[in-house]
């Protein structure tokens, strides 16, 4: 499949599938985002509700490992650790990766940290930083059997209208599993068939103010 490197609309890349008419980000802005729908709706309101020191993150999606970035930056911050398990099927090409601007955009400083999260082998735990491990693991969403071993997922999977069997009852059933008691799943998606999906399987979702570019996104918790 034809892809290209793209600029968003706050100035940094993304990977467009030229068949599919379909991008990684939001072509909107892809760290506007990220940092909207993970980590200020998914992590920072985890964080804020259960004062913890250590939490495990599941990722849907792991692509251009944005969003890993991202929480790695925030770890620190927070002074907090995390275990990040990224799935992803098909990975983006390590050079791909290496080719998008998200250190310039957000912390020139962190170059090796970004570089880290794409040159360590899959399959295996790596300790990143002093506040994120991380494993990659290469596999369908179909086959997580995951139990009650996640705070939080971040479910960044490609959209319904390309890939609609990837937001089915089938699928949120099994991140409903692999949440522990209270987590939550956040998601760019504000679908009417996605939202149903999620309460079908146990899930209490919430209506959110979307990043920009979309009025509304979704939060499920696990009660």
């Amino acid at each position: 499949m034809k892809r290209e490197i793209i600029k968003t609309a706050d100035g940094s890349t993304t990977i467009q599938l030229i068949d599919w008419d379909e991008q990684y980000h939001s072509l909107h802005g892809a760290v506007n985002e990220a940092y909207h729908v993970f980590i200020q709706t998914g992590l920072h309101y985890y964080l804020d509700k259960n004062k913890v020191g250590t939490l495990s993150i599941l990722e849907i999606g792991f692509g251009t490992g944005l969003n890993a970035f991202i929480t790695a930056l925030e770890a620190k911050k927070c002074s907090i650790e995390i275990q990040y398990t990224g799935v992803e099927a098909y990975p983006v090409q390590i050079n791909e990766a290496l080719a998008m601007n998200y250190v310039a955009q957000i912390d020139g400083a962190a170059e090796s940290l970004f570089s880290d999260l794409h040159t360590t082998s899959w399959e295996e735990g790596h300790k990143i930083s002093d506040h994120l491990t991380l494993l990659k693991r290469k596999m369908f969403f179909s086959e997580i059997a995951s139990n009650n071993e996640f705070d939080i997922i971040y479910f960044d999977a490609f959209g319904a209208r390309v890939q609609p069997e990837l937001w089915t009852v089938e699928i949120f059933k099994k991140m409903f599993n692999a949440l522990k008691r209270n987590g939550v799943l956040v998601t760019y998606s504000a679908k009417g068939s996605v939202r149903r999906a999620m309460q079908e399987v146990g899930f209490i979702v919430e209506r959110l103010p979307g990043p920009p570019g979309k009025r509304e996104m979704l939060r499920a918790t696990k009660r």
